[in-house]
């Protein structure tokens, strides 16, 4: 099987949000129990969430 090739994303914006602060500390505990950061999660829930819908997007690297 080939190598999945990575590409950086350019991580430039801010995204805010707000959400319930017990919601907010479970989710943080969560991330920290399986190590990873609150920030990568949220990513990776985005870049699913474009995909699922048929979105084409880039990185500028790309």
């Amino acid at each position: 099987m080939k190598p999945r090739k990575i590409i950086k994303e350019e991580r430039t914006a801010r995204l805010t949000i707000l959400v319930d602060p017990n919601k907010k500390k479970v989710f943080e505990n969560l991330c920290n129990h399986l190590d990873v950061t609150p920030s990568q999660v949220l990513r990776q829930m985005i870049r699913d969430f474009l995909n699922k819908h048929n979105v084409i997007w880039k990185t500028k690297n790309e």
